[in-house]
């Protein structure tokens, strides 16, 4: 199976990486912290924290650094230096098969490029042209999902495709529309797009804190198959 950070490079990409003290900076342009950490690339006792750190300041980006599996000394050096952990965050993967099933009509449809409507919604649900410049640079084959209730657009999500994997990102949900299986039905139909695009499999990423979400994947019968935080530098006066 494809390494899960190579997915989410691949899918959620950020603007520009540059490498410094044996990191992978990534440059954000204010699109979240995905994409706009650090990952260590060398033993850590080959690596230069400081220069890292310089190296995002230039990006006018607190310095923050992703903390996966097998990047325990990493974390334990991050927090003896103030840095502060935030967001674990479970990938959790399915077989493609096991995210289908029927959608109601007219409820979710699959286009790209994003309806205003659908860049509206998310613009509306904290999905902001930030975040929406990821997707659209993106060089992977890719999908807008929006969903509708009432006969109104309800909810928006983007999927996109990467050595036969479907990652879910920016999956949102009106208030009123939520607890109406209304996402369960965007990912059927999500997933039957990622099916014709050649996945195999479907991955989805949610923070721990995110009941709803999580409770999602399960229902699904997804696993996690990779989990990672954040540790960001203290905030300077």
């Amino acid at each position: 199976m494809i390494d899960a950070y190579a997915i989410i490079d691949a899918t959620w990409p950020a603007a520009e990486y540059r490498r410094a003290g044996g990191f992978l900076i990534r440059d954000g342009q204010g699109g979240g912290s995905r994409v706009s950490c650090a990952t260590l690339e060398v033993p850590l006792e080959q690596a230069d924290i400081p220069a890292a750190e310089a190296a995002h300041r230039a990006l006018g980006q607190r310095p923050r650094f992703m903390i996966r599996a097998g990047d325990e000394a990493l974390d334990a050096v991050l927090e003896a230096r103030g840095y502060e952990s935030y967001d674990p965050v479970r990938i959790w993967s399915a077989p493609i098969a096991a995210m289908q099933g029927e959608v109601p009509p007219v409820t979710a449809f699959a286009h790209w490029p994003p309806l205003q409507i659908a860049r509206d919604l998310w613009t509306e649900l904290d999905v902001g042209p930030e975040r929406q410049a990821i997707m659209d640079r993106a060089e992977v084959p890719k999908t807008c999902v929006l969903g509708r209730k009432d006969d109104r657009a309800a909810g928006v999500a983007y999927i996109a495709v990467y050595e036969g994997a479907a990652m879910l990102h920016a999956l949102a949900v009106a208030p009123k529309y939520r607890r109406m299986s209304l996402a369960r039905e965007m990912i059927h139909e999500g997933a039957r797009w990622a099916a014709e695009a050649g996945a195999e499999r479907f991955e989805m990423i949610t923070t721990l804190a995110n009941d709803a979400s999580n409770t999602l994947a399960e229902s699904f019968g997804m696993e996690v198959r990779a989990q990672y935080h954040y540790r960001r530098a203290p905030e300077v006066a």
